[in-house]
């Protein structure tokens, strides 16, 4: 009799087994393999290039957003409230549920004060039609060797920052999911 209860416990027990998820480190796998995080990125600088270009693209896995420069230089890109013009402080309004404050220390004009890079529309430096997680550019100011952008996000996601080069650019990838 007891025999029979253990094996009809045992039967169950494997049974309700069965029923579980597989592994919970399938569950913990990371999207496209991504392990960057959201926090501030930050590296200081080593060279002097103004910028000379903004663009945008999708990729499998995350949206890319470009900075043309002449050298590559430090950066400061974090997840802010708001993103705030420089020097002006006025408030720059983005789309998105998400916001990235992204400095370049690269200014927008040479040597001599004249421009490098002058946005036909300050508000949508670059089209987000259709990238699946960018979803606004915009001009933040270019000031003390410096310039500023704010990136309207679909939401707090992870992403990184890139220095490339040949050519030289500042690249910040954005997943499009967790």
């Amino acid at each position: 009799m007891r025999r029979n209860a253990f094996r009809i416990a045992l039967v169950a027990a494997t049974a309700a087994a069965a029923l579980l998820p597989a592994t919970t480190a399938t569950a913990a796998t990371p999207y496209c393999g991504i392990t960057w995080g959201s926090g501030p990125k930050d590296a200081p600088a080593t060279a002097y290039g103004p910028l000379t270009g903004v663009r945008a693209g999708t990729q499998p896995c995350f949206d890319r957003l470009v900075l043309d420069v002449t050298a590559t230089s430090g950066y400061h890109v974090r997840y802010v409230p708001e993103v705030f013009e420089d020097p002006t402080g006025d408030p720059v309004p983005l789309r998105g549920g998400a916001f990235l404050q992204v400095v370049a220390e690269n200014p927008a004009y040479d040597d001599a004060g004249n421009p490098t890079y002058l946005p036909a529309n300050r508000a949508e430096l670059v089209d987000a039609t259709g990238l699946p997680t960018l979803r606004q550019v915009a001009w933040a100011g270019s000031f003390e060797g410096q310039t500023g952008l704010g990136v309207g996000v679909r939401a707090r996601l992870p992403f990184r920052v890139l220095v490339l080069s040949d050519p030289p650019r500042l690249v910040v990838d954005v997943a499009h999911q967790w």
